[in-house]
């Protein structure tokens, strides 16, 4: 199904967050995660079904000043 990661228009297999993490190479990077622009905790990622059109937004801390 084709969803947006961060803006981009993705092709993905996954059906739930957990799963399209890993799939984009993310696995057990600590990111923050949000879908349609809702913040999703990492305890609840496994159980956060994707649908087609999906807007997921990945963020990775970043270090500097």
């Amino acid at each position: 199904m084709k969803i947006s990661i961060n803006g981009v228009a993705t092709e993905v297999a996954g059906r739930n967050l957990e799963a399209i993490l890993q799939e984009n190479g993310y696995g057990d990077s600590r990111v923050a995660t949000a879908v349609n622009g809702n913040f999703v905790p990492v305890s609840q990622r496994a159980s956060c079904q994707i649908e087609a059109g999906d807007a997921v937004e990945i963020v990775a801390p970043r270090q500097g000043g």
